[in-house]
């Protein structure tokens, strides 16, 4: 994959305002952003090193050797999910 490597400046304001553009641009552009607040630098965003991709024929394998699915998985996987409720405000703890 080619990138683009660029690095930019981008206040912290901007950077709320824009968050998914700007991890965006980290993702599929390679680009960096040094955040600031009020004109200082604060912080740096940046891609991070990218973990080597897997081979197709190996995710078949492991999948094809991982054993007997778990009967009771979905059941579980069901409670979890009906056990699991948003709480009344956001701010509540």
């Amino acid at each position: 994959m080619y990138y683009t490597q660029m690095e930019h400046r981008v206040s912290a304001t901007e950077l709320v305002r824009a968050l998914g553009d700007v991890i965006n641009r980290i993702r599929y552009r390679g680009d960096s952003f040094v955040i600031e607040k009020n004109g200082d630098p604060v912080a740096r965003m940046a891609p991070i090193a990218e973990a080597p991709a897997g081979r197709l024929g190996e995710a078949i394998s492991a999948w094809k050797h991982a054993g007997e699915s778990d009967p009771d998985f979905a059941d579980v996987l069901e409670q979890v999910g009906a056990a699991d409720t948003p709480p009344e405000t956001p701010w509540g703890s």
